[in-house]
């Protein structure tokens, strides 16, 4: 490979013998079939080393596929290639009157990546990214195409597959008729007080909802509410209405966040946190996240503020969001309602990874499910013991993929292969 190519971060150099960018699925299926090692490159979104093929293997980037974006308005679906972009989708549905149930909150990711991580957004009805997804196309170590629908027996596997059963070349979504919302944001929510119930309670106060803190006191100095505008306005009795713009990282310019203040505007342009004709930041940092079942949220808080004083040092921001349950084998919602704790760390990771475990020690009664693109320490067999259904996923890969082509030193570690 002549060209180093390394994630968005920056944290991890990619060590492939080879990239190819193909411009078609024929090509596609003509590298792969005749590859002994495979990974995909999606938006280069991921901190740790799920992309990486090894020196022998093959990066293969699809971003260079035709962007397809087939919109049905009668079905209200859409087929999209695995290499566009959120952004790109949105404002595409959006021209025809629909609407994505969610986003993340980053709109630059690709949508084949984000729905292969177990990547969502937030609110306590909504799902990952996958549930919307029906049908998944991909092509597989052969090199031929295999197309994966919900009725199909393997449909549970086939969409948060860590990229361990094919390149994704094309997804299909459900779409709803388009919705405006407006956000309406609070600062300095104690976390003494608050009980569980008031904790659900703030957190399905409006469509989406997300707390951040800094962990430099207890309790949160954000709250960003996500209202749809044809749902009631929340009351808010918990915090006070921000009197600026506020971006979730202390000291950052709010320029790049999404309108705020309760303006309303179509929900692509307030679902996610960062504008999509912005960079929200220039990559310098490094990222973690641990799902768990909702019902150890206000547990689980507490003993993050237990180890405050160890965790400030290294953090530029927590988030906290609900995320219903899914059935995707894989996906980090997999059968339990969550509660998600994203960390966004400085960049040392030196300095950050010891963190990293002494935090993962403060969740480890609490089941917590690693994100699959985030840095963390777990080791694969306590990671692989909280999902139910990985011996079907190892044998849909063994199926699919009975070489074991697609599956690099990562996925091989979670599948126990």
């Amino acid at each position: 490979m002549t060209e180093t190519i390394t994630n968005w971060a920056g944290n991890i150099t990619y060590t492939a013998k080879e990239l190819h960018r193909p411009y078609s699925v024929g090509a596609i299926g003509s590298l792969v079939a005749g590859s002994a090692r495979v990974r995909v490159l999606g938006s280069g979104h991921s901190f740790n080393e799920i992309a990486e093929p090894g020196p022998d293997g093959v990066l293969l980037s699809i971003a260079d596929l035709p962007p397809v974006i087939d919109v049905d308005r009668t079905a209200r679906t859409v087929r999209v290639s695995g290499g566009v972009r959120y952004a790109e989708l949105a404002r595409t549905v959006y021209a025809h009157g629909l609407a994505l149930p969610n986003m993340a909150s980053l709109p630059h990711i690709s949508v084949a990546g984000s729905v292969a991580t177990g990547t969502h957004g937030s609110g306590i009805g909504n799902g990952s990214l996958a549930t919307s997804v029906r049908e998944v196309e991909l092509v597989t170590a052969d090199g031929s195409v295999v197309t994966v629908g919900r009725e199909d027996r393997r449909f549970g596997g086939a969409v948060t597959s860590l990229g361990a059963l094919g390149v994704v070349t094309a997804l299909t979504l459900d779409l709803e008729p388009s919705f405006d919302v407006e956000q309406h944001l609070f600062t300095e929510l104690p976390l003494d007080g608050l009980d569980m119930a008031a904790f659900e309670t703030v957190m399905s106060s409006a469509y989406s909802v997300s707390m951040f803190t800094d962990w430099g006191a207890p309790g949160f100095r954000q709250v960003w509410l996500k209202r749809r505008t044809d749902q009631p306005l929340p009351d808010f009795p918990w915090a006070a209405p921000a009197t600026e713009k506020l971006h979730p990282v202390p000291g950052m310019p709010a320029v790049n966040c999404t309108e705020q203040f309760g303006v309303p505007g179509p929900w692509h342009e307030r679902l996610p946190h960062f504008r999509a004709d912005f960079t929200p930041s220039s990559g310098a940092e490094i990222q973690s996240e641990y799902l768990l079942p909702r019902e150890h949220a206000l547990a689980a808080l507490h003993a993050i503020d237990a180890i405050r004083a160890t965790i400030a040092p290294v953090l530029q921001t927590c988030e906290v969001r609900l995320v219903a349950a899914d059935e995707q084998w894989l996906s980090p919602a997999y059968g339990r309602d969550t509660v998600a704790l994203h960390f966004t760390w400085v960049e040392d990771t030196a300095a950050v990874l010891p963190v990293v475990r002494r935090l993962e020690e403060a969740l480890a009664g609490f089941e917590p499910r690693p994100h699959w693109g985030k840095v963390f320490a777990l080791p694969a067999e306590a990671v692989g013991a909280r999902y139910p259904r990985l011996a079907d996923f190892r044998a849909l890969a063994r199926e699919l993929d009975p070489e074991g082509k697609f599956a690099n030193a990562f996925v091989r570690d979670i599948l126990g292969a």
